[in-house]
């Protein structure tokens, strides 16, 4: 099952490879795809992306042999996370300083998804229109 991540306005494109649930349920995507298409990387220092190191403890239950835990990742980083395991759809937040700019702005960011039909579709493209979008929760 290919995985779409939703990141900061961006959509990344993860094939089932490069990511998958585990037998608990959770979205686990390999080291390497993590550094490759969001530029995040494991080192001894910590999680890091550049010059940037959020240090990460032994015992953070981050990793699972080569593969990353999405959950965990977003706990690191300070960011919100959601998966939808049935629609191949997750999403990390921004940050709590983040998102008071975005609020203040009133502007919601854009993100590419595709609808029930496989056609993708992005948020911009719909700019200075009027769009109702639904969305829904199971509790």
């Amino acid at each position: 099952m290919e995985f779409s991540i939703l990141d900061d306005g961006r959509t990344t494109y993860f094939s089932a490879g490069e990511a998958h649930l585990t037998k608990a349920g959770r979205l686990s995507i390999s080291a390497a795809s993590l550094k490759k298409k969001l530029g995040w990387s494991l080192k001894p220092q910590g999680l890091c992306q550049g010059d940037l190191c959020i240090p990460v403890s032994d015992g953070a239950g981050l990793t699972d042999g080569d593969d990353i835990d999405f959950t965990r990742f977003g706990e690191v980083l300070g960011r919100p996370t959601v998966v939808d395991a049935e629609t191949g759809v997750a999403a990390i937040g921004r940050g709590a300083n983040s998102q008071i700019e975005t609020m203040t702005s009133l502007e919601a960011p854009d993100f590419e998804l595709p609808d029930l039909a496989g056609e993708r579709h992005t948020l911009s493209a719909h700019r200075g229109k009027k769009v109702l979008l639904i969305a829904y929760a199971s509790w």
